[in-house]
């Protein structure tokens, strides 16, 4: 999925000649404690909302100040991915996305980047869990996929977290099976280090559904 499927539009970026009250006004409508400022088209940074509260002239035009902006962007084609790790590495609240002349396109929100990430690791979807630790040379998806398989069930996603220092990694394993006990046997039976398992029930479904929603609602408020 690729930066251009995230874009939500319905929230405005800001003008150098808004108000610094009104810039705080459409934060808290819209959840944000950030909003791109545009110029025309050109998109000229990121204020926060402790940028204008540090400002202390909330009637005065955000232009008439000496503004120091930050300036993170994604580009349209840019994978979901990467609009994650820049999210997450500089806390934002929302991303902005730019043209290759730096033409202001549009934002992508916390909110939008969490529903499609559920989509994209099959979060919602009903299954077991399970998280195999190896070394880096050991790591095979076809093999692993190939013992899921011959028990019946399909890997719906996948995460790998890496530990350099040791040279091994965890991958944690979402399948389409709610009883992995066979799953988990083979693992063993092929000297796979198994350190997690999750089987879920109905009531864990429904609860985990229930928290999700609970999750959409707090970012829709």
């Amino acid at each position: 999925m690729l930066a251009k499927d995230l874009i939500t539009e319905d929230i405005p970026p800001l003008k150098t000649s808004d108000l610094g009250q009104e810039a705080l006004g459409f934060m808290q409508e819209f959840h944000v404690t950030h909003l791109p400022i545009v110029n025309n088209k050109q998109f000229l940074g990121l204020i926060s909302e402790q940028d204008i509260i540090d400002l202390n002239e909330p009637k005065t035009p955000l232009g008439n100040h000496k503004l120091s902006l930050i300036n993170p962007f994604v580009h349209s084609n840019q994978h979901l991915y990467e609009v994650i790790n820049l999210v997450a590495r500089l806390k934002l609240s929302l991303i902005p996305v730019v043209d290759e002349d730096h033409n202001y396109i549009g934002i992508i929100t916390l909110k939008s980047i969490i529903e499609n990430l559920s989509l994209q690791s099959s979060i919602k979807e009903p299954g077991g869990i399970i998280v195999l630790e190896m070394g880096f040379h050991d790591y095979a998806l076809s093999e692993i996929a190939r013992i899921v398989e011959s028990n019946g069930a399909k890997i719906l996603s996948t995460f790998i977290d890496t530990d350099a220092s040791k040279r091994t990694l965890r991958l944690t394993l979402k399948v389409n099976k709610l009883d992995i006990k066979h799953i988990i046997a083979t693992f063993e039976r092929f000297k796979y280090n198994v350190i997690e398992t999750f089987m879920e029930d109905t009531h864990d479904i429904d609860s985990f559904k229930d928290r999700y929603d609970i999750l959409m609602k707090y970012l829709n408020m």
